[in-house]
C-alpha cells in the first residue's frame, strides 16, 4: 500500500506521543518526557488554530512518520516534530521527503516565505536531509526574535520558501 499524508488532530494524540517518544528517548537517548512536551497533548490548539499545521506519514494504516509546523508570524513558521519510524528512513518509502514536501507546499499556499527549525548537533543524518533540501545552517543570534526555541536544539537552520524546488 502506497505512503499516504494526512493532517493530524487530537485524536492522533496517543499514536503521535507513542512514536515521537519512542525515537526521542529509545533511539536517540534524548532525555525528554511528554511533560517537556505539552502540545503534544494539544495537536489542534498548539498548531492548527493559528494557522500551521501537523501532518502523519502512513503506511497500511500505521502511522511512521510525523511533521508540523508552528505559524509564529504572519509570514514565518518552525518545524517541528519531524520524524519517521527507523524502518521507515531512506528512499525506498520515502516518508520524509513527502512529509517534508507536504508541510513546505501548505506553506506557500499560506503565504509562509520563511521556514525555520532547531535540531540537534549529533542527528547526521536529519541535518544532512535538510541541507540537500535548501535550508541554510544559521547561528542561533540569527533566528527571528520570535522563534520559539526549544531547549535542547543547538543547530539551526532557514528555508526561504521561494527557493523550494
Amino acid at each position: 500500500m502506497p505512503l499516504q499524508i494526512v493532517p493530524l488532530h487530537n485524536d492522533s494524540a496517543d499514536a503521535i506521543i507513542d512514536i515521537i517518544l519512542s525515537i526521542q528517548q529509545k533511539e536517540f537517548h534524548i532525555p525528554i518526557t511528554l511533560e517537556d512536551q505539552p502540545d503534544l497533548l494539544e495537536i489542534d490548539q498548539f498548531y492548527h488554530t493559528d494557522g500551521g499545521g501537523f501532518w502523519g506519514a502512513y503506511i497500511d494504516g500505521q502511522l511512521v512518520g510525523t511533521i508540523s509546523l508552528i505559524k509564529y508570524s504572519s509570514h514565518s513558521g518552525a518545524i517541528r516534530k519531524m520524524f519517521v519510524k527507523k524502518e521507515f528512513r531512506g528512499k525506498k518509502w520515502g516518508a520524509a521527503q513527502q512529509l517534508l514536501n507536504t508541510l513546505v507546499n501548505y506553506a506557500k499556499n499560506h503565504q509562509i516565505t520563511d521556514i525555520y527549525l532547531g535540531t540537534i548537533h549529533i542527528l547526521h543524518a536529519a541535518i544532512r536531509f535538510y541541507e540537500r533540501n535548501h535550508f541554510e545552517q544559521i547561528a542561533k543570534k540569527d533566528l527571528p526574535t520570535a522563534f520559539p526555541v526549544m531547549g535542547a536544539d543547538n543547530t539551526f537552520y532557514h528555508l526561504t520558501v521561494s527557493k523550494w524546488n
